[in-house]
């Protein structure tokens, strides 16, 4: 937690040095050699000295500890979480606006912290860094930074982010380059906005911070039916123009460095209709996590899966002669069931449904935006004669075990009558969860 007075323990391991030391849950660390602490970043930054002399405020009451590191043992302490910075933008796409009433309180929350962006690659805007921010980033080197750009046209931007007062991106693109601190961006893509020429505009001008930005992801705009801006959705023809815009400068940027550097969502090539590039067009698959090239490692895993000793695999789950079911968002439906075929082909019983989201609207089509509400309704008289339900773990919140509707594992095996199994999404994950 974000604290004047430092950073409060949460847990001390077994064993650790930590707590050979005498530290316990609840004390505030104040400084470590003489470095205050600010939050778990400062603490992250300071801790890898082999000598650690820390200043320790306990029940009021300030204590000198000492550590003497070692490669054998764990320093051992876990702190509390620091309270995040809040988005203040009203951008003109923003997911959580759109959102509906009802929800628990932290679906609701937009953060805008940098150090979020450091620790877990949330994107961010840049509109509230102070300079004091900004020089810690470069002090700390908290490298790469995940970035939303939209667009350089500070005119353009600022209207999408709903934020006439925002920063000049390219001023900051500057410093941070100037500090060789790496990031990778996104342009959320909305038609009528930032397409066509201001698209070509933003990525030539982000391409002049290369290699520091390391990446460019186009990412089309997500719409509910619970929006209150009037936005237009991409349809093929705006997806196959970007597209198109994308392999220009692919092209340009891979053959005089190698790489692609901008990159198309997975999205934008489903809604076109256009071939995904060769998974090997995607690099180190620097933004996965924003949804480029996830549908191409998983075709490119899926094809391992004719090797011998995944073949030895399905020989063996094939004699099992258990039948399962799982699901899968609209737009991943023609992958994974062009899997399942060949795995019903090798003697294995498994079907997979299409679950359309009725929760967030028909356009809605990715399999980590389902609810708990609309799997039941499609499964709802599909698991008859099925022994194992498998449930993706990407429809599931990191850490919560829950779905976006608060649905849980044990609902869906209540109202559907079977049981479930949450499995890894991809192949070998489905391979593994019908074998366990």
């Amino acid at each position: 937690m974000l604290n004047k007075c430092g950073i409060e323990i949460d847990t001390i391991a077994k064993g650790s040095l930590s707590e050979a030391a005498g530290l316990l849950p609840g004390d505030l660390l104040l400084s470590v050699n003489g470095n205050r602490l600010n939050d778990s970043i400062d603490f992250m930054f300071h801790r890898n000295e082999p000598e650690l002399n820390l200043a320790v405020m306990r029940r009021g009451k300030k204590i000198p500890v000492k550590v003497t590191q070692n490669e054998a043992e764990t320093l051992g302490i876990m702190v509390k979480p620091f309270r995040m910075k809040r988005c203040t933008n009203n951008c003109i796409f923003c997911f959580v606006a759109q959102l509906p009433k009802g929800l628990r309180k932290s679906l609701y929350i937009k953060d805008e912290d940098y150090r979020m962006s450091f620790l877990y690659g949330n994107y961010i805007t840049l509109t509230n860094l102070s300079a004091q921010d900004k020089k810690r980033i470069a002090e700390q080197r908290l490298s790469p930074l995940y970035i939303s750009i939209h667009s350089t046209n500070k005119a353009v931007r600022n209207m999408m982010l709903g934020n006439q007062r925002a920063c000049d991106v390219l001023k900051e693109l500057k410093f941070f380059k100037e500090n060789k601190i790496r990031m990778h961006v996104q342009i959320v893509l909305c038609p009528g906005c930032n397409d066509d020429r201001e698209l070509q505009k933003t990525i030539r001008d982000l391409y002049g911070f290369y290699p520091y930005v390391s990446s460019i992801a186009v990412v089309p705009v997500g719409l509910t039916m619970h929006r209150k801006q009037m936005l237009k959705p991409i349809v093929k023809e705006d997806a196959i123009k970007a597209i198109e815009i994308i392999d220009s400068f692919q092209k340009r940027f891979k053959k005089k460095h190698g790489v692609s550097v901008v990159y198309g969502a997975d999205e934008l090539y489903i809604k076109g209709g256009v071939n995904f590039p060769a998974l090997s067009e995607y690099g180190e698959l620097p933004q996965i996590e924003n949804g480029v090239g996830l549908v191409p490692l998983f075709i490119s895993q899926a094809k391992k899966v004719s090797n011998q000793s995944m073949t030895h695999g399905l020989s063996a789950l094939s004699s099992q002669k258990k039948k399962f079911i799982t699901f899968t968002g609209m737009s991943f439906y023609p992958y994974l069931k062009k899997f399942t075929d060949r795995l019903e082909k090798e003697g294995i019983s498994i079907d997979v449904m299409p679950v359309e989201n009725s929760f967030f609207g028909k356009s809605v089509t990715v399999t980590g935006l389902l609810t708990g509400r609309d799997i039941i309704k499609a499964l709802s008289d599909k698991t008859d004669g099925c022994d194992c339900l498998l449930i993706p773990d990407i429809v599931l919140r990191e850490g919560e075990g829950m779905l976006l509707d608060d649905t849980t594992k044990e609902d869906i095996e209540n109202a559907l009558g079977i049981k479930a199994m949450v499995i890894e999404s991809t192949p070998e994950g489905l391979i593994k969860g019908m074998s366990t």
